[in-house]
């Protein structure tokens, strides 16, 4: 947490000039550039860029950088952000009962490998409380049934604004979100779904790939939309399986796809370094 950086993460039809129009403007105001990367869509006819650099010296306060910046947004009709290092991510995890993404990601927050702030855990299972303990994490539980779902994530709701979450996480939280919920959240609910999507969609896809005889499992990490599991991929990875594995080796393998998919996912949002459009994600080096 010690860098303080800035990063604008731009989208606009592609065009030429971009570039250059972006370096010129961070030079001419006294920006040291610490990482530029882009990429062009030529079916969709659009630039994305990814652009960090250091606040030391850099003259325009970040507070007036809309200003500043406007000329240039509105000359490529560009849609961008404006982040911050010194403002690091809040992130709200939700679990049910398994605790092996859960753990993972404590553990990588507390190791420094998540650079963020977790200070809150929501769960419809009391199974994870005592290690929210141990980790120093606001614990809730927050029972939902088919009768209460709505009074349940309003609940959560009115959790996510009082600890100005930022983003949320689904480690195994094994609850379909409201539309109302998805709606109110776009682009903030990371899940991780244990199939290699789209294969497997929806409950017990380790069951389903073990009946299907298929020889390689895998684990998808992606944002939350209306449609189940079929929001925009951020990270896959797949594990080779033979005839001779049963369901509890498959789950077993899968369970350490879950978690290094889901830490990458959540990582690269919190760095900043996800762009989304058309429903898919490029994520920059």
């Amino acid at each position: 947490m010690n860098k303080n950086t800035a990063t604008l993460l731009i989208t606009c039809p592609d065009s030429r000039g971009i570039v250059a129009a972006i370096a010129d403007f961070l030079y001419q105001n006294n920006a040291n550039i610490l990482h530029a990367d882009q990429h062009q869509d030529a079916e969709n006819n659009l630039f994305l860029m990814r652009v960090e650099w250091d606040l030391a010296g850099f003259s325009i306060p970040t507070t007036d950088f809309e200003l500043h910046f406007a000329a240039i947004a509105q000359r490529f009709n560009m849609e961008w952000q404006l982040k911050l290092s010194q403002k690091p991510v809040r992130v709200a995890i939700l679990v049910s009962q398994y605790d092996h993404c859960l753990a993972d990601l404590l553990h990588r927050h507390k190791n420094g490998e998540l650079v963020c702030e977790i200070p809150l855990i929501i769960s419809n299972h009391r199974d994870t409380e005592a290690l929210a303990k141990f980790y120093g994490v606001d614990f809730h539980y927050v029972q939902v049934t088919k009768d209460n779902k709505a009074d349940a994530e309003a609940l959560q709701f009115a959790l996510f604004d009082q600890y100005e979450i930022d983003l949320i996480v689904l480690a195994r939280y094994m609850q379909i979100l409201s539309p109302n919920f998805v709606a109110r959240y776009p682009k903030q609910i990371i899940n991780i779904h244990h199939s290699f999507l789209p294969a497997f969609i929806g409950a017990r896809p380790y069951h389903r790939a073990f009946e299907r005889g298929v020889k390689l499992i895998g684990a998808t990490a992606h944002y939350v939309t209306e449609i189940l599991d079929e929001g925009p991929i951020i990270e896959q990875d797949i594990d080779r399986i033979s005839h001779r594995d049963q369901v509890e080796d498959l789950i077993q393998k899968g369970r350490d796809l879950e978690r290094i998919v889901l830490s990458k996912a959540v990582s690269w949002h919190i760095e900043n370094r996800i762009l989304l459009y058309a429903n898919k994600t490029v994520i920059f080096d």
